[in-house]
């Protein structure tokens, strides 16, 4: 199902849709979900002119964090003792996937490792996404092949944005029962008693989230979102930014820096493959 996305001129779109909820993906731009909209209801924030211009990082969709979540120190880490450099949340976000098979409500891409991925991240890998839409539940199954040697590290995340109007942000709220967090914005560690999502910036990574999932709030007469993702995914980052329409809930294997630390640090082991899902309820 390929269509132009609007507004956004050379990029191929693949629309998945049931019933009144569509989903738009873009594999060129790093497997972006764009967009997802539910009986009229956009549950997600975009920046058009991020998409447009390939030299930008796109704010906005749903970016895939891969083979890191968030920094290293440095941008570098060392294995073998040899030094390997990263940017913030790696680089699947910013190749093409090539599209494995299209149907009106599933969707698969791949994305595998080349001499270019192998100069950044020493493992032979293969990735496939596979996007499904039931009702208005969009569903992201990552596979992740080891077929290198040795164990390789899974670093994943989504980077989710959800429209949240900034004026309903007093009045919207993450559920959780996280009791600590690492404070990204102030750089400390902090206990949590509750997210105030108004300040200038919040950039929390709880640490002690218990649930497999969470629901957003997003204020007065928008629908939460449901979210519930697979046991490996041990961190949730929620961030968000004054003036801004958008509230981030993101499910995430380990801390950041766990490529450089190995703290949390979940592996695929050789020749074998690993699957996780993260399922998005409008």
């Amino acid at each position: 199902m390929n269509g132009p996305f609007p507004g956004i001129a050379g990029l191929d779109t693949y629309a998945l849709v049931d019933g009144g909820c569509r989903v738009e993906v873009l594999p060129s731009r790093g497997a972006l979900v764009s967009r997802m909209c539910v009986d009229g209801d956009e549950l997600l924030y975009l920046d058009e002119a991020t998409v447009a211009d390939p030299a930008k990082n796109v704010r906005g969709g749903i970016p895939v964090l891969f083979p890191n979540a968030g920094p290293l120190p440095g941008d570098t880490y060392s294995v073998d003792r040899q030094q390997y450099t990263l940017p913030q949340h790696g680089f699947a976000r910013k190749l093409p996937w090539k599209v494995r098979q299209a149907d009106t409500s599933r969707l698969v891409v791949e994305l595998s490792s080349n001499e270019e991925t192998l100069r950044h991240f020493p493992w032979r890998f293969d990735a496939r996404l596979t996007f499904s839409l039931a009702g208005q539940r969009l569903t992201l199954e990552s596979a992740f092949e080891n077929r290198d040697t040795r164990p390789m590290p899974l670093h994943l995340g989504f980077h989710p944005y959800f429209r949240v109007p900034d004026a309903a942000k007093a009045q919207a709220g993450v559920d959780t029962d996280a009791t600590r967090a690492w404070d990204n914005w102030r750089k400390q560690d902090v206990n949590v008693t509750g997210l105030n999502l108004t300040e200038e910036e919040v950039d929390l990574h709880l640490k002690d989230h218990s649930k497999p999932g969470t629901t957003l709030e997003r204020g007065p007469g928008l629908k939460p979102i449901r979210l519930s993702w697979s046991p490996e995914y041990r961190v949730l980052v929620v961030w968000t930014l004054r003036g801004k329409d958008f509230v981030c809930v993101e499910p995430w294997t380990a801390a950041k820096g766990a490529l450089a630390t190995g703290e949390g640090l979940p592996h695929v082991q050789p020749g074998t493959r690993t699957s996780l899902r993260f399922d998005i309820q409008g």
